[in-house]
């Protein structure tokens, strides 16, 4: 290959439908892990095994053609981040279902305007920057390992065939244990709640036996993991007990009381808390930010010139003239769609307003807001991006925007509708930024492995439309399936927790409404800024030990259900990691299990769509049922026990499959 890698193949037709093929299926898989656990994960490093199994069988494959397809498959772990906002428009009962045009445009049009935003950030966060980037890096090693671009043909070739091993066998036992604990054979979860004290404090935790969530736990690793056993304990320790302990009910019984003071007030105290935290990150950022768009206009003077050949190929990115006008191009439809939901919703005589406001909005907060999330993306890894919580941010401010712009020249009863579009333009803003944000973490991989960067934005904009088209219909199925928490007609027993959602479209009504409790946001505002000023000291005084404060946010305002496995996985990839260390290669070793993580996070997000298939085709709740009631207990004790055998077998077999060291 060449210095300008003119003779290579990099973005090609085959990788680009290889892509779009990995895509669809991961972009359904994680549109459910994202309603249920509330986080979505990186599609990345398994898109990059499976494109390497898949062209492994071309002569003229390369590294760069494998990083494109990982590239277009990301889009699955990004777009999928609407399900933050877009199932609020169900909560509040302003859909009944999801409008596949209007849900199509706001994923493609902020997925575009993501890719646009990511140019700039490139210099200042990837180029520029020391930041660890976790997962691209991970995803850089693998693709390095399947191609065998480095040492030993035979022994990359060999360590390849048993990262694709480590895939398959996560995702079959990730898929096969859902199935059985639909038969109720097994139990979903081992949960507890109970009475502290004698003041009717309550409490409570819910280990849900998932893969998927021991999975994200290994990948987001053991810093992030604790982060958020911290906000647990903040929430659960402190929180719970606390409020339920003012209400002074002993009636009610102990788990509905703990999930209404953990719903109607600590959720709120975490949404300060990651208030704070998205706040500071952003002031970090300012000066990176202004070098990087330096850097972007001095390379558009470069090939204005006539230089572009003497740039390196791992700086070439899509002019930034055209990045200026396709943005400039897209805030058109994106007023479009202002404008149509405005007058569909009753707004219809404050449509200047409503389009103007709402354009200029999007246009900066979407910026500020990639920025923030990038940052995060290079500290703690996408899968783990605070998109969900700097959201509440978004969506208070453009609440607020609504109230002292427009509330007092409409009726009270439109409420709902201003409701609806302070939801509508956050889901726009949140595509945006999540584009932005996983685009950065596939730009870093690029870097690694002598990618085109503006081949890479390319094909990411290939993936933000293939994965535009299955979002409405599979959060559709959801919908009918399921439901989600809270809105309207739905079975509580069988709802989707939807938590982000709730939460973002709870503020939404909270700020227009008049009624939301300021005071908790503050306690908030202030807890993050503790855990801000614990986290740069212990920046500055150790090497390794940190306490992300978005971590602990999202720690004190998800459910135990969706936080405790996490930490659990989190501990269990450090201490993986730590008998890696024994091996011959340990840096092996390590992507073996962060492949098996992959694996489990892929089977079961992938299965939980099929069975939510045979879900909606059926008139009983448990269609899949083997064993009736009085069969709880001897499930809970058969489903945790194989859940632990089961982890203990893979993570045992992975690291055997490691090179051993010599005697």
């Amino acid at each position: 290959m060449n210095a300008t890698g003119k003779n290579r193949a990099e973005l090609t037709v085959r990788g680009i439908i290889i892509g779009i093929v990995i895509t669809l299926v991961f972009t359904a898989a994680n549109v459910y892990a994202g309603l249920k656990a509330a986080l979505t994960f990186s599609t990345s490093i398994p898109a990059a095994v499976i494109s390497m199994a898949i062209l492994r069988s071309f002569k003229d494959a390369t590294i760069q053609e494998n990083n494109i397809v990982q590239t277009v498959a990301s889009a699955a772990g990004t777009l999928s981040s609407i399900i933050f906002v877009l199932p609020g428009l169900i909560m509040i009962g302003y859909w009944t279902d999801f409008p596949f045009w209007t849900s199509f445009w706001i994923c493609a049009l902020g997925g575009i305007l993501g890719v646009m935003y990511s140019i700039p950030l490139r210099r200042a966060l990837v180029t520029n920057s020391d930041l660890p980037y976790p997962e691209g890096v991970a995803c850089a090693e693998v693709l390095k390992v399947g191609s065998g671009s480095s040492g030993d043909v035979a022994s990359n070739v060999e360590q390849g065939r048993a990262g694709l091993m480590a895939v398959l066998w996560g995702s079959i036992v990730s898929a096969v244990f859902p199935l059985i604990i639909e038969t109720q054979i097994f139990a979903s979860d081992l949960a507890q709640n109970f009475r502290i004290g004698k003041k009717g404090g309550v409490s409570g935790y819910d280990f849900s036996l998932s893969f998927l969530l021991l999975g994200i736990g290994h990948l987001v690793g053991l810093s992030v993991g604790l982060a958020m056993l911290v906000g647990l304990l903040i929430g659960w320790g402190w929180g719970v007990p606390h409020y339920s302990a003012l209400a002074q009910d002993f009636t009610t019984p102990v788990a509905a009381l703990a999930r209404s003071a953990w719903s109607g007030k600590v959720r709120y105290i975490g949404a300060g808390a990651i208030g704070v935290s998205a706040i500071w990150t952003l002031v970090k950022l300012a000066k990176p930010l202004l070098s990087g768009l330096a850097g972007a206009m001095a390379a558009s003077r470069a090939r204005k010139s006539g230089k572009a050949d003497t740039l390196p190929i791992t700086e070439r990115d899509i002019p930034i003239g055209i990045v200026g006008a396709v943005t400039l191009i897209c805030m058109v439809p994106i007023g479009w769609l202002l404008g149509s939901f405005g007058s569909s919703s009753g707004l219809g005589a404050h449509l200047p307003t409503l389009i103007i406001g709402g354009v200029v909005y999007i246009f900066l907060m979407s910026f500020f807001v990639s920025a923030v999330c990038g940052y995060m993306a290079g500290l703690i890894g996408s899968s783990n991006s605070p998109l969900s919580g700097i959201g509440i941010l978004v969506v208070i401010g453009a609440a607020l925007l609504l109230v002292f712009g427009l509330k007092s020249y409409v009726t009270p009863d439109t409420s709902k509708a201003l409701i609806a579009f302070a939801l509508f333009t956050t889901a726009v803003v949140f595509n945006v930024a999540a584009i932005a944000n996983n685009n950065l973490q596939d730009l870093k991989t690029g870097q690694l492995v002598d990618a085109t960067p503006w081949k890479q934005q390319v094909a990411l904009v290939i993936g933000v439309l293939a994965g535009a088209v299955v979002i409405p219909p599979v959060l559709d199925l959801m919908n009918h399936t399921y439901g989600f928490a809270g809105a309207p007609g739905t079975d509580p027993s069988r709802v989707l927790p939807a938590p982000q959602a709730g939460l973002i479209s709870s503020l939404a009504k909270g700020v227009i409404a008049g009624d939301i409790d300021w005071s908790l946001i503050g306690i908030g505002a202030g807890i993050g800024a503790a855990i801000v000023l614990v986290d740069e000291i212990l920046a500055r005084t150790t090497k390794h030990m940190r306490i992300p404060p978005l971590a602990v946010g999202l720690g004190i305002y998800l459910p135990t259900s969706a936080t405790l496995m996490i930490v659990v996985g989190a501990v269990v990839g450090w201490f993986y990691d730590k008998q890696a260390d024994r091996t011959a290669k340990p840096e092996v070793a390590k992507q073996f299990g962060v492949l098996l993580a992959s694996g489990l996070i892929v089977g079961e997000g992938i299965i939980q769509v099929v069975i939510s298939v045979i879900k909606s085709l059926s008139t009983s709740p448990t269609p899949l049922a083997l064993v009736g009631p009085g069969f709880e207990t001897a499930g809970i004790v058969l489903g945790s026990v194989t859940f632990v055998a089961l982890t203990f077998i893979l993570y045992r077999w992975v690291l055997r499959m490691s090179p051993a060291r010599p005697a």
